[in-house]
């Protein structure tokens, strides 16, 4: 590909932060173009990969958190062809388009796909809380019609709330930052960004701590009476009461809360240098480049977790 000439004449359309020096920001460019390429690669595959095993296994549509779980990896996979756009620039291919049109679009459609991807797994620690807590009316409670709507809210919901970033206030992320204009002219803003913790953030961590955290004590109380009973009254009935009880919904709720962990541990460091950046506290482009992207890996880390947490 002859990248190195190729990104040597890119300094005037993109920006590459983390050299000092010409040589060190050329190696540096060829660096973060690897790294683009390859987490581009990986997510498109790998969610592919997950919507192709939905696709060939009807009997995973019986779980409700299905249609959520689809929802995300048809949003990660969305990210992985918006990827596109940078992957294609640092290679020096023109997309035709104003720069700052460019990553402006860039920014905001990333934005949307994360925060539907939020927002869903909010909603599933939801559907495990209300399947735990209330089993006798939970099909009553959770239907496939109210599944699509609650999926319809919150890829309208996601849309709304980054558009204000279009009519210059603020800015809602780093993702479109590998262009020049991104980097240099357009500036984050400390109220858009608490406006973005207090209505999307903050909301849908606080919802899964708290669902989790009850998930959690109410098998935990379930395992205790099991065992109590089985000590009590050793018996066939209490086994088999043991083995078809809430340990099903409690491995189901490890494997959700393993990819919600996941999800947090690596947006943690770009929700928090977004924070500080706004509020011109700290400002590095280097660590806004390597919290950026190690955010986006999040749309691969799911298809990982779901082959080594669940082989069905």
């Amino acid at each position: 590909l002859n990248m190195s000439s190729s990104v040597m004449n890119m300094s005037e359309h993109l920006s590459c932060p983390l050299g000092f020096g010409h040589y060190n920001a050329v190696d540096i460019c060829i660096l973060e173009t690897v790294v683009i390429v390859l987490l581009t690669f990986l997510i498109i595959a790998g969610n592919l990969t997950v919507i192709f095993v939905f696709h060939c296994a009807p009997l995973l549509h019986h779980y409700t958190t299905s249609y959520f779980i689809q929802t995300m990896a048809y949003a990660d996979l969305f990210v992985g062809v918006s990827c596109l756009v940078p992957t294609l620039s640092l290679l020096h291919y023109s997309t035709g388009v104003q720069e700052s049109l460019t990553c402006q679009v860039f920014g905001y459609i990333i934005s949307v796909l994360k925060s539907v991807s939020m927002a869903c797994l909010a909603c599933i620690s939801v559907d495990r809380y209300l399947a735990i807590t209330k089993p006798l009316s939970y099909n009553q409670l959770v239907t496939p019609c109210r599944l699509r709507i609650c999926i319809v809210l919150i890829w309208i919901y996601s849309c709304l709330i980054f558009l204000p970033s279009f009519f210059g206030w603020g800015k809602p992320g780093y993702h479109g930052d590998i262009f020049e204009w991104c980097a240099t002219s357009w500036l984050t803003n400390a109220y858009f960004t608490g406006f973005i913790v207090c209505l999307l953030y903050a909301p849908a961590a606080f919802v899964i701590c708290f669902t989790y955290f009850h998930i959690f004590k109410i098998c935990r109380q379930h395992t205790k009476e099991i065992n109590d009973r089985r000590a009590r009254f050793p018996s066939h009935e209490v086994d088999a009461a043991g083995e078809t009880g809430h340990s099903p919904d409690r491995r189901y709720a490890m494997v959700l809360f393993r990819i919600t962990s996941v999800f947090y541990v690596l947006w943690l460091p770009y929700i928090l240098y977004f924070l500080l950046e706004s509020s011109r506290v700290l400002e590095n482009p280097a660590l806004s480049f390597l919290t950026t992207w190690l955010a986006i890996s999040n749309s691969f880390c799911n298809c990982v977790i779901y082959s080594l947490s669940n082989s069905v």
